[in-house]
């Protein structure tokens, strides 16, 4: 028999919707396997399948994302920015991590997981030679002590060696976990350590090499992306991040007996029986967490292009720069939940919170010598009400607001609500969200010290953000719509000049994202269309159309235990303003309205087959199949998407 989670914490739901930490049984795809993730808040618990399925495999490792949304530099672990307005997060307060999104885990992804026997996954990916290509190795390793206590390993490498000049990436991830499941006493930990190197080249120098390649070669033969010339060179931006996260939970109940009935063996075979189990009902948890993170940035630059930067406010007397900051935090967060379900009147959970976060940022000073720091301190109180057990009906409320220090005059208030039900044999979902908050924009958007962009925006005001959003899917059907719609005053952004802006008035931003999906026997064909309004495209440009279809033949082979996927995907979004990437902040930034250059239409297609072999998966892709065919092949401004390659990938999951 397969290893429970926690055989206290109660049944998963039969469809299979969330619930709360203390009443929860995760999810496998193993009888021996059970994955979760926690939240950074309060650490509940969050069912998810363990990560084998293989639809889809084939775009696990690429920049732009499963569907193809996110715009970046073109090579592997590359800075990049969802084109979906409301895929994007806000900017954290070390805001150089954000466009590492691919690569950084935050604390409330990573996955946790418990099994009898000692479980390993070994990923690779690779694609190009060794001169330009790229490759990712990933292991996860987890073991058991005892039922109740797993402990384990994580290790990320990824090399983008960079089809253009000046272009590769190295980047490095390990981590240690632990979590104890008991019955009265619950507890997470987890070590992150990220250490991620990317040579800089500003883009090529002429996007003629790409849109026009015959007139730049004069009628010869085309350039290979190796040869055409690149802004910049001798340039790195470095990034370190290590944190330190802990949850950990003791819970206040009673015993009860448990009648639970199944089906019998043996003699009683085909008969329903009844046993009965005790199991422990926890009534009141006592929680807290705690987040300790260190990062510290780095840009050099030893031989700049005159003229790249309009500013140099450190070293004037040569073409070179060597930036840093560094920035440490210190998170606790003290919390008392009555849970529900203790008993038949319980029909929803109320939490009570508060935190304090400690900031402290060191920046540099015009005179190159001493080094300005800064300190910071937010204290909130909040609660939370919540129903997530159940099959009809769970909604969430949770609110805090700020009480000391940089943190008075800010508040955060979001609510969901939930509706599931049968409709002609099918099940249908309807959810409902809602956010309101006025936050100060993060420190680095206030502060900012370096050679070429240096501010001081102490009179930046709150963002105030209010966001309505549905959502409806129908299941059997394929069917999911969102309509979202948002409104922000005092709007933060980097401007045209890569310096840190607010745009004072109002700006509302309308999206509707619909999938349906369509299967034929063995034809299948997934489709998902975005449209986006900005109610101010200057401050905020995005596509009005972004499209992803995939369609695929889906069979089995070698007497239905090989099954296959073979097919071709494409995306593609209507030409806009996109945002530039600037090397000096690491950041994406409105383009210089004088030279801007629109991107876009221009469909990108994949050639593919995915394999599924017990416990294995491997894919074959063609990527950027139809690389030649002229067009604007750029996801940012003078950054060109990577030529037509081949690319594979395979995953192994280990028992023992």
């Amino acid at each position: 028999m397969g290893q429970k989670y926690n055989s206290n914490l109660g049944n998963s739901p039969k469809d299979g919707t969330q619930q709360d930490s203390n009443k929860v049984n995760t999810a496998s795809i193993d009888p021996n396997l059970y994955m979760w993730k926690v939240d950074e808040r309060l650490g509940n618990v969050q069912i998810i399948p363990a990560d084998t399925a293989y639809q889809h495999f084939q775009n696990q490792n690429l920049v732009e994302g499963m569907t193809g949304h996110n715009n970046y530099l073109g090579n592997l672990g590359s800075p990049s920015m969802s084109r979906i307005y409301f895929d994007r997060s806000e900017y954290s307060q070390y805001l150089f991590i954000d466009p590492y999104s691919s690569f950084y885990v935050q604390p409330q992804d990573f996955r946790f997981s418990n099994s009898r026997l000692p479980y390993t996954n070994l990923t690779y990916f690779k694609c190009g030679s060794k001169v330009d290509g790229e490759e990712r190795f990933k292991s996860y390793f987890s073991i058991n002590v005892n039922k109740r206590l797993a402990f384990g390993f994580n290790i990320d490498y990824q090399y983008g060696r960079g089809f253009y000049t000046n272009q590769s990436t190295a980047h490095f991830n390990g981590a240690l976990f632990g979590s104890y499941i008991g019955e009265k006493y619950q507890a997470h930990l987890l070590f992150n350590s990220f250490n991620l190197k990317m040579i800089e080249n500003g883009g090529i120098t002429d996007d003629r090499y790409i849109t026009d390649p015959l007139s730049m070669s004069e009628g010869k033969k085309q350039y290979e992306p190796a040869n055409i010339p690149t802004v910049l060179s001798d340039t790195w931006n470095k990034n370190k991040d290590n944190y330190i996260f802990l949850t950990h939970r003791y819970s206040l109940g009673f015993h009860r007996e448990k009648v639970i009935r199944e089906k019998g063996k043996g003699k009683d075979d085909g008969k329903e029986i009844e046993k009965k189990e005790i199991e422990f009902v926890p009534v009141t948890s006592f929680i807290h967490t705690m987040k300790f993170e260190k990062a510290h940035r780095n840009f050099i630059s030893d031989t700049e292009t005159s003229g790249f930067y309009k500013n140099t406010f450190i070293n004037r007397n040569s073409l070179s720069s060597n930036d840093s900051t560094s920035y440490l935090s210190i998170k606790n967060t003290f919390a008392i939940a009555l849970l529900e379900g203790f008993n038949k009147y319980a029909q929803a959970g109320l939490t009570g919170f508060i935190s304090h976060e400690l900031r402290q940022y060191s920046l540099m000073n015009q005179d190159s010598i001493t080094t300005d720091k800064y300190t910071e301190n937010e204290v909130y109180v909040g609660g939370e009400l919540s129903r997530k057990s159940g099959k009809l009906l769970h909604y969430s409320a949770t609110g805090e607001v700020g009480m000391l220090k940089e943190s008075i005059g800010q508040f955060r208030l979001k609510g969901n609500i939930d509706l599931n039900f049968h409709f002609l044999n099918d099940t249908v979902n309807l959810v409902a969200r809602g956010n309101i908050s006025n936050t100060l924009p993060a420190f680095y958007m206030r502060h900012y010290h370096s050679n070429h962009f240096y501010w001081d925006n102490s009179n930046f005001s709150k963002e105030f953000k209010t966001k309505l959003e549905a959502e409806l899917s129908i299941k059997r059907l394929g069917t999911k719509l969102n309509v979202g719609v948002e409104n922000v005053k005092n709007y933060t952004y980097f401007d045209s000049t890569a310096v840190a802006n607010q745009f004072n008035g109002s700006i509302q931003v309308l999206g509707a994202t619909f999938s349906q999906n369509f299967k034929l026997g063995k034809l299948h064909l997934d489709n998902e269309i975005t449209y986006q309004k900005s109610g101010n495209s200057t401050i905020i440009p995005l596509p009005e159309l972004s499209l992803y279809h995939n369609l695929y033949l889906e069979t089995k082979l070698a007497k239905k235990v090989l099954s296959l996927q073979l097919g071709i995907d494409v995306r593609y979004f209507t030409k806009y303003y996109a945002p530039a990437y600037t090397p000096a902040i690491g950041n994406f930034n409105l383009q210089n309205e004088a030279n801007g250059v629109k991107i876009g239409g221009y469909p990108i297609m994949d050639l593919y087959a995915n394999l599924h072999l017990k416990r294995t998966r491997f894919f074959v892709m063609w990527y950027h199949v139809n690389q030649g065919s002229g067009g604007n092949a750029f996801y940012v401004p003078h950054y060109p998407i990577n030529p037509r390659t081949f690319k594979i990938g395979l995953s192994w999951n280990f028992y023992d």
